[in-house]
């Protein structure tokens, strides 16, 4: 199917003229009699990316679509072609004023008209590719390059803003920060290569374990951080044995090896302020904790411990990974 089109056009012999021309052009044509039919279906999902316009219709003219449409600033571009009749120079520049991208005269000639879309064609495609190189390119901005998580700025980020949210509707927050145990014997042993492997598995793992509304980062090498916002101390402390249950209960399988992998974590309670540096470090002091403690273990810092204002958690069953689980997968 080629690219999609739409003709708006209330004559009835220049509509089936144009939609026979574009039929035999190979493309994907709808067609409509009104400018206010036009601009819904522009402004549907999945709309045409090329319009051809007549200027004078019922409902909305021409050049009403195409403000309308620009007004609206769509994320995909729609390259829009107006058919008139007129031959002033005023009018004309007033239709491309209004956002329009060219304009044909009637009666056009095929060939020109093939053009024309033909430039329409190649505008919509540059503009689709580079939406998509703006969207890789602020994903990367993000999010960290091995394990597809949040990076350290945008975890951070996020934690911020929930804290500020905390502080102003005086909601529950908690936040955990997660290590590896004995992450570089993994390298040692086993290579570089297998320690992505172990980290990447243990994203995945984590991940899945969470509540849809936690967020979870890397914070570098082989620590995480989890932000869980309506957590008390109860609900923290689930959510954080549910996470080093679904890394401890099932060795990560890298190659022929299946290592038996483990994680500390220390957990506190957002205190009402928006400090977060006082916040990680609370956190930070548990998990020294968690770590001095034996590691594979949950410790809450003594904010977190003395609190008493539970909320309900939603109790996630845990995911039961099968013991032949690859690396990543």
């Amino acid at each position: 199917m080629g690219t999609k089109v739409l003709i708006a056009e209330d004559g009835v012999v220049s509509r089936r003229l144009l939609r026979r021309l574009l039929d035999d052009w190979k493309y994907d044509v709808i067609e409509v009699e009104d400018g206010t039919a036009a601009l819904k279906e522009l402004q549907a999902p999945n709309a045409p990316r090329i319009a051809i316009l007549d200027w004078m219709m019922p409902g909305l003219n021409g050049t009403e679509v195409v403000e309308h449409l620009r007004a609206a600033q769509n994320e995909m571009y729609t390259y829009v072609l107006l058919l008139t009749a007129r031959t002033d120079k005023a009018d004309v520049l007033c239709g491309l004023d209004g956002g329009a991208d060219d304009y044909l005269t009637k009666p056009f000639d095929p060939q020109e008209l093939r053009a024309r879309l033909r430039i329409g064609e190649r505008i919509a495609d540059l503009q689709e590719r580079l939406l998509g190189a703006l969207t890789a390119s602020e994903f990367r901005a993000s999010h960290d390059g091995l394990t597809g998580l949040y990076n350290r700025s945008a975890i951070l980020r996020l934690l911020q803003r929930e804290m500020e949210r905390c502080a102003r509707e005086k909601n529950r927050l908690g936040a955990i920060l997660v290590d590896v145990d004995h992450f570089k014997r993994i390298n040692d042993n086993y290579g570089h290569a297998a320690g992505d492997e172990v980290l990447l598995e243990v994203a995945g793992r984590m991940k899945a374990a969470l509540r849809s509304y936690d967020f979870l980062g890397r914070y570098g090498g082989e620590e995480f951080l989890i932000v869980a916002p309506g957590c008390g101390r109860q609900a923290l402390q689930d959510v954080a044995e549910r996470v080093r249950h679904c890394i401890a209960d099932v060795p990560i399988s890298c190659g022929q090896a299946k290592l038996d992998t483990t994680i500390s974590l220390g957990a506190t309670l957002a205190d009402g302020s928006a400090d977060i540096g006082r916040l990680l470090q609370r956190a930070d002091g548990a998990l020294y904790d968690a770590k001095n403690s034996g590691r594979n273990n949950v410790k809450l810092d003594a904010l977190a411990a003395a609190d008493h204002e539970d909320m309900l958690v939603d109790h996630v069953m845990l995911p039961q990974p099968a013991s032949s689980q690859t690396c990543g997968a």
